[in-house]
């Protein structure tokens, strides 16, 4: 149990000087700092292509009935970075794109990064030249590719690359290969790596794969007030941003300060660490906090921890102390979510993400603001 309490007690710094701010927008993507700058939830997402991933996903048992774990995340972790979902084309009704996407031509010039010449294989029937091959739709498959996995998925008795279900449909089966178990994370990684093989781009996919995992997993908010749902939507915008001790303002992630008490800086990281996240948070709503969680939890009304977490509500601090009832030694603060959940930025070396409260020592009760 000491040697809980002292890992535990390495959250949350002291206010940060002059730290480098950046904002991080709501539902955001990738940014420098290896968190989400753009995306990262349902809500980034066309609806009707959301619905597409869907769709592929009930279908997929049918062509590879050996396959495991094929699941919306997957096939959006792709897409986000093939072509952002096909954002800013016409995405109909029946699933036809318009305008069509186009990869560059792969004749080994070098634009876009291709060194390779691949010769035409469709005489321009789905890629729109003969002189060569790109790739196309919003899973960015080269023709020869399509023509092994390409079905029909809209109903149209056509298979084309360029109809957000028949592509969908067409990266799922590709992913499975001959009945992949895509739950396990080696063999998510390979698949990725079939698709597109480097290293950098299985990383950038597997990120944003989880970040969508995570928001498939998001709590239902329903019935909370306005106010409540903007801080959350904050806080649970930011999973995936690295913790930084003593970083986050009121404006979003911040390179912090040196250094823990285990001896870990947040200079060289942009990011929150627990009470910075709550600060920004609840900043969203026009709240000043401390940032400081002992110095949070005398503000607003405390909830006393003998009440447990059935006496939180959405949107409350959540406090933990090293010497439960002693709020001096409160050391870490998460916002509850409601169900025994949290958002959290637990520790040097985690990142942003949804906790089970009781996965922290020392639940110390919580504050209620809103």
């Amino acid at each position: 149990m000491v040697a809980l309490l002292m890992f535990a007690a390495v959250c949350c710094a002291a206010p940060v000087g002059n730290a480098i701010s950046a904002y991080v927008a709501l539902k955001t993507g990738a940014q420098e700092s290896g968190g989400i700058a753009e995306g990262g939830s349902a809500a980034d997402i066309p609806p009707r292509m959301l619905t597409a991933y869907k769709r592929a996903v009930q279908q997929a048992g049918t062509h590879v009935p050996k396959c495991r774990g094929m699941r919306w995340p997957v096939l959006a972790g792709i897409a986000k970075v093939e072509s952002n979902h096909a954002t800013g084309r016409n995405i109909a009704g029946n699933g036809d794109i318009r305008p069509k996407i186009y990869g560059v031509l792969l004749n080994g010039s070098g634009a876009g990064g291709n060194t390779t010449v691949f010769p035409d294989t469709d005489n321009g029937r789905w890629d729109g030249t003969a002189n060569g091959e790109r790739a196309v739709g919003p899973f960015q498959f080269l023709p020869s590719t399509w023509e092994s996995v390409g079905k029909d998925a809209s109903g149209d008795h056509t298979a084309d690359p360029h109809n957000a279900d028949d592509a969908a449909l067409g990266a799922a089966i590709y992913l499975c290969g001959n009945g992949r178990d895509l739950t396990q994370r080696t063999q998510l990684r390979s698949a990725i790596l079939q698709y597109n093989h480097s290293n950098a781009y299985v990383t950038n996919v597997l990120g944003w794969i989880d970040q969508y995992t995570a928001a498939a997993n998001s709590p239902d908010l329903k019935g909370v007030t306005g106010t409540v749902r903007t801080v959350i939507d904050a806080a649970l915008s930011q999973r995936g941003v690295p913790y930084s001790w003593g970083g986050g303002t009121a404006n979003g992630a911040s390179y912090g300060i040196c250094c823990s008490p285990g001896g870990k800086s947040g200079t060289h990281i942009k990011g929150f660490d627990c009470s910075g996240l709550t600060l920004y948070a609840y900043a969203r709503a026009g709240i000043t906090l401390p940032h400081v969680a002992a110095a949070q939890a005398g503000v607003g009304k405390r909830i006393p921890a003998a009440l447990g977490t059935s006496g939180l509500r959405p949107g409350d601090l959540v406090f933990f102390a090293t010497v439960p009832g002693r709020d001096s030694t409160i050391h870490h603060v998460g916002i509850y979510l409601g169900g025994g959940q949290m958002v959290n930025a637990p520790r040097p070396g985690a990142v942003v993400r949804v906790d089970a409260v009781h996965t922290m020592p020392g639940f110390a009760g919580g504050a209620r603001l809103l």
